[in-house]
């Protein structure tokens, strides 16, 4: 375990702040998560003096590590939790695997329980997925539909990532573009751009419970429900990684998701970045440096921000007028709560009973589909209707972040709206979690030691995300591929590098890469940012 691991990413000060003020830096970086701190490694590799800045006490943003429970032997990831779109090239430039990085896929990939005791699979054997909906007495027509199904994503990503031309590196590519990646074909153009998840899954099967199953993976993050325009391409973007180069599928990073930024920031160290935390960013002016919060000035050449736009904008000076309003129209909605368990025991799921396989799985539990779309217009209108949950226990394969014999559990939650009372309703949103979970696991409520329940506002709070967006922003079509923000601005010696920009959210890195790619290009051939 590297340093910055076993210090779970608190890495305090290098030097006195008047001391890191007194140089003159190619490169501030504001912000330490993990596209921040990628960034930073590649530019201190092509020889940059680089400055990464973190308001909080702990590296990593959202893919970090944290010790909530009373029980300090556990820490958890609070926000990310399972590893899928870590990209390869990332991992092997930065060396990630030597760096600490071990991660194991998930299997089954998926499991979903349903009420009557049986349940739905995707296994890593596809053997074993089919002998699970033979088992489920699935018609023929509609597993035929199923593997179309999710042959047609895995199309689609290969088309635009493996093919030639990998469509998430460097600049974003146009809707034309795109098209001529697809073929021009049709029905994939409108997952990518226009689809509802419901509608696709009506496309290619008529079995409820395979509709009920499958939908969730178009709603991660959504501000929306299943059935509206675009949740499609939010499937999409999670099938678009290679995983261990098993394709798009989804695993658990031992010790936690925060070991994949404490890897990436051991990397930016050794390369010669400056890392500091404890450090809040009052201003911005590009092409001179920053401000603190106490007053101090660090001098830059460049500045990039790993914070999300609507916090860029309390801190940028002398915007254009039409990018400062590309800015404030940043559609930023989140419902996604997170609720995060210390548990005595292993969940004892009704569908696969006195088993303890499901906690090698990531598990989906919901009342449909139909129900899901309900509970999105219940939060539209201001209520929390917890209708959606994605589990992972990360003590299924690795016991490290937790006492012997104790495991860890999070959820990541739909839907719950930003603006309600959280002060006197999270524990209503927490009943809502139990109960939903209790309905698949009856022991569940008995075997939880501690928990915590992270609304939007409370991930606003604690990471530095504007209304708990985990993506820096929706990742609907109207804000994806070239609606994406670039790290390229109109404001000379400003970048981006957060998850706001292509190729969108998740914990990817190619956004930090892409930024330092950018500015390193600017600064080779003199351009200014444009």
């Amino acid at each position: 375990m590297n340093e910055i691991a076993a210090k779970l990413g608190e890495v305090g000060l290098p030097a006195p702040i008047a001391e890191l003020a007194a140089k003159t830096w190619d490169a501030v970086i504001v912000g330490g998560g993990h596209n921040g701190l990628t960034a930073a490694a590649y530019l201190a590799r092509a020889g940059q003096q680089v400055l990464v800045l973190e308001r909080r006490e702990r590296l990593g943003g959202a893919c970090t590590l944290e010790r909530p429970f009373p029980d300090q032997r556990y820490s958890v990831s609070p926000c990310a939790y399972v590893v899928g779109l870590l990209d390869e090239l990332v991992i092997k430039e930065l060396n990630l695997r030597q760096r600490g990085f071990e991660c194991y896929v998930a299997d089954p990939n998926l499991w979903v329980p349903f009420e009557d005791g049986t349940s739905f699979g995707q296994w890593l054997d596809d053997a074993k997925t089919q002998r699970n909906l033979e088992e489920l007495k699935v018609s023929k027509q509609d597993i035929d539909g199923y593997w179309a199904y999710e042959h047609l994503f895995d199309e689609i990503r290969q088309r635009l990532r493996t093919r030639g031309r990998d469509s998430w590196l460097d600049a974003t590519p146009t809707r034309a573009e795109i098209e001529e990646l697809l073929h021009g074909e049709r029905h994939m153009i409108d997952i990518v751009f226009s689809a509802s998840i419901a509608d696709v899954l009506d496309d290619y099967m008529q079995d409820q419970r395979l509709k009920d199953a499958l939908f969730g993976q178009g709603v991660i993050a959504a501000y929306g429900g299943p059935k509206d325009p675009g949740t499609a391409s939010i499937k999409l973007m999670h099938y678009q990684g290679d995983l261990e180069g098993q394709g798009p599928v989804w695993g658990y990073v031992k010790g936690g998701m925060g070991m994949i930024s404490f890897a990436i920031a051991d990397a930016a160290r050794e390369a010669g970045a400056t890392l500091a935390t404890g450090v809040p960013v009052a201003r911005i002016t590009p092409g001179e440096g920053v401000t603190l919060e106490d007053g101090t000035t660090i001098s830059a050449r460049t500045v990039l921000c790993n914070a999300d736009p609507k916090r860029a904008l309390t801190m940028l000076q002398d915007i254009p007028a039409d990018y400062e309003q590309r800015l404030t129209d940043w559609k930023i909605r989140s419902p996604v709560v997170k609720f995060n368990a210390a548990l005595t025991a292993l969940p004892n799921f009704t569908a696969a009973h006195n088993q303890t396989w499901p906690a090698r799985a990531t598990i989906d539990v919901t009342e449909g589909l139909e129900a899901a779309q309900r509970a999105f217009e219940r939060c539209d209108r201001g209520e929390p209707a917890v209708g959606f949950g994605e589990i992972y226990v990360q003590t299924g394969y690795d016991q490290t972040p937790a006492p012997q014999g104790r495991h860890l559990l999070s959820v990541f939650g739909q839907y719950a709206p930003y603006a309600m009372d959280w002060s006197t309703r999270r524990n209503e949103v927490a009943r809502q979690f139990i109960d939903l979970i209790a309905r698949f696991a009856p022991n569940f409520p008995d075997i939880i030691e501690s928990y915590e329940v992270l609304g939007p506002p409370d991930i606003e709070e604690r990471i530095g995300l504007t209304q708990g967006n985990i993506f820096q922003g929706e990742v609907t079509p109207d804000q994806m591929w070239e609606h994406r923000l670039s790290p390229r601005t109109p404001i000379e010696g400003f970048y981006f590098c957060g998850a706001a920009t292509h190729p969108g959210g998740s914990v990817i890195a190619l956004n930090g890469r892409n930024a330092a790619m950018a500015v390193l290009e600017d600064s080779r051939v003199g351009a200014p940012a444009r």
